[in-house]
């Protein structure tokens, strides 16, 4: 027994040392284990961060910079604050955030001042363009008209009336670029019937003889107000004979308001669609600035003048499908009574009347003439019709039997012959002190 309990007394420390070992090894290899798995973790961790920042650049490339230049584009509001969302929150506030949002900020702001740049110049080049041009055009008309008033054969009348006509076009065209550039639309005039504002704009369209007026208007405009009116009046007539069949009048008409006189003006086109109405509102309404470099091709003045000229002198503009009188677009001038003068009180007829300037009649469609009476004024004299309502809209032309009449044959010309006279003298290029 003693040796055997020796023996076991001999071997009890090399037991406990080696089960000291293994407690120590097993502890020890749970450490690395746990360690082991926290470096996995972070590896993981820092390749999920990674591939966070990858998705993030791709994302600033393919999204966001577009979305901000096309936002700086359309000019709606500060572009980087709107697209400039990160895609991952969680690198929300982060160097790479940061680093992210100065350079969209970069790039608005680079982008920004070069659009700028390309519409300074755009708007300088045109304004350059019109105002060189604009002198041309008048000194054409004042040749144009000296001559009418000079020649009385009616084959040389007809001759040339038409490149009278092709040039008031001209000058309205011209203006009207000039108005978008900031210029002053044309010179003052002395208060004028509302009757004479209506067809002054008649008379510088192309297809006139299609637009039926009032009979008869009792009201006066103010002499700031007329030209920026006959002008307005121009593009929207335009706009609709334009957008409608050759065959279909253009019906204008007169409304008394309580604050206001409304110019109704209806056409028979085909309508708009929901954007295109749209955008006709929105060009119409003149709450935004003119972009040159946004007008697209073909550049299109005509409603952007008419909104512009609207937001400056306080008109109001809207067009409408539902109230057309032909099922096509109708568009509404509203002119405010503070824009409108009393008629002028009747002067004594003096003792002898001057000889009213004579302009020969053009010959009809077998060579007859067109007999139509002509005012002092060069307006030719309208009678009341005997029925109907004064302000409702002159009846519609008969239809020839034969081949139709050559331009401005017959009481056609009534419509633009104070037009072209008036745009006669050249105006200036700013707009007086009213």
């Amino acid at each position: 027994m003693t040796l055997i309990h020796d023996l076991a007394l001999l071997a009890l420390p090399g037991g406990v040392a080696a089960g000291g070992a293994a407690v120590y090894f097993a502890r020890s290899s749970a450490r690395h284990r746990k360690d082991a798995d926290a470096a996995n973790r972070r590896a993981k961790k820092a390749e999920q961060a990674a591939a966070a920042r990858d998705e993030e650049a791709m994302h600033l490339v393919q999204s966001r910079l577009p979305a901000v230049v096309f936002a700086l584009q359309q000019g709606t509001g500060n572009p980087v604050a709107t697209y400039g969302a990160a895609l991952h929150q969680a690198l929300v506030g982060t160097t790479t955030d940061r680093a992210f949002q100065n350079v969209l900020e970069q790039v608005a702001a680079a982008l920004s001042e070069a659009a700028a740049r390309s519409e300074g110049a755009a708007r300088v080049a045109a304004q350059a363009t019109t105002k060189s041009l604009q002198p041309l055009g008048y000194e054409l008309q004042a040749a144009i008209t000296k001559l009418l008033d000079a020649e009385h054969d009616p084959k040389t009348l007809g001759l040339v009336q038409p490149i009278d006509h092709a040039a008031s076009q001209m000058a309205r065209r011209l203006q009207i670029i000039g108005v978008l550039t900031g210029t002053w639309p044309g010179r003052v005039r002395d208060d004028v019937p509302l009757l004479d504002a209506l067809r002054g704009g008649v008379s510088r369209i192309r297809d006139y003889p299609r637009v039926q007026v009032p009979a008869g208007v009792p009201f006066h405009v103010a002499g700031r107000f007329v030209e920026p009116l006959v002008l307005m009046l121009a593009e929207l007539l335009d706009n609709a004979a334009r957008h409608s069949s050759p065959k279909t009048p253009v019906e204008v008409s007169v409304l008394e308001a309580h604050n206001a006189v409304s110019i109704e003006i209806h056409d028979a086109g085909p309508g708009m669609t929901s954007e295109v109405l749209h955008e006709a509102r929105r060009r119409v309404s003149g709450a935004e600035p003119v972009q040159f470099t946004g007008l697209g091709t073909p550049a299109a003045f005509g409603l952007l003048g008419v909104g512009v000229l609207a937001a400056k002198y306080g008109f109001r503009v809207s067009l409408d499908l539902e109230h057309s009188r032909h099922g096509g677009a109708r568009a509404v001038v509203q002119v405010p009574r503070t824009m409108l003068v009393p008629a002028p009180a009747p002067q004594p007829e003096p003792a002898q009347q001057p000889a009213a300037p004579h302009r020969a009649p053009a010959a009809g469609p077998s060579g007859e003439q067109q007999r139509y009476e002509v005012g002092a004024d060069g307006l030719p004299l309208r009678r009341r019709p005997a029925a109907g309502p004064p302000w409702g809209p002159e009846p519609a032309p008969a239809a020839p039997t034969a081949a139709p009449p050559p331009p401005r044959a017959g009481h056609a010309l009534a419509a633009f012959v104070q037009g072209t006279r008036s745009a006669s003298v050249p105006p200036p290029n700013e707009e007086p002190n009213p």
